[in-house]
């Protein structure tokens, strides 16, 4: 029996492949509580690593299975997270008394107020956390299900896709860059929150 830690995107990777992706960016798009743990970045682009083949191995995944998987997962799971906020409203955010996922959920409101709906879905799409509570939050603040569905779809696409794919041309063009992973992806996961320090220091010169 193989031991799975769906926190770690090696394991998830090595248990289910592309079928992983699907759930894991299926949870990580809107299932709150649950997909608010999961890997997101971290697991697609060492997705997409791990379909370049080279002269020493074939490739592990198959790109195009992948690819698929991560938009599906992407856009299936923030519509069903957009209808749990539309159905559940502002209680089911409250609810928590996590301090991280209500303080994603006042980020995802201020992303909404300050960047009009269009903007704000494909810009929440690239900030961890915030992409997780950003679909039940439209849901909940009544944004009007087919210029949810539009722009939501657009920021799940160029987000799971272009992951992805730079993945899969970082692996095609660096030999054995796959043994190097654990560095690419504290990298990644770096670079993912620059937004959230960006806005951690602008609110606190605002409260000065």
């Amino acid at each position: 029996m193989i031991a799975v830690n769906p926190t770690d995107s090696a394991s998830l990777l090595a248990a289910f492949g592309a079928l992983g992706v699907l759930v894991v960016i299926f949870a990580e798009s809107g299932l709150l509580i649950v997909g608010f743990f999961l890997p997101g970045d971290t697991l697609l682009f060492p997705a997409g690593v791990l379909c370049a083949g080279s002269s020493h191995h074939a490739p592990r995944l198959e790109l195009w299975q992948v690819l698929v998987c991560a938009a599906v997962g992407a856009v299936a799971g923030a519509q069903v997270g957009y209808l749990l906020g539309r159905h559940g409203g502002r209680p089911l955010l409250a609810r928590t008394s996590n301090r991280r996922v209500k303080e994603a959920t006042a980020r995802a409101e201020r992303l909404l107020a300050r960047y009009g709906y269009g903007k704000a879905l494909v810009i929440g799409r690239f900030v961890p956390m915030v992409r997780t509570v950003l679909h039940p939050a439209s849901g909940a603040l009544g944004v009007p299900a087919r210029t949810f569905t539009f722009w939501q779809c657009v920021g799940g696409l160029l987000w799971s896709q272009s992951l992805v794919l730079a993945g899969y041309l970082l692996g095609s063009s660096v030999a054995h860059v796959d043994t190097y992973l654990l560095p690419v992806v504290a990298a990644i996961v770096a670079l993912s929150l620059l937004p959230l320090l960006t806005e951690a220091h602008r609110a606190r010169r605002r409260r000065r």
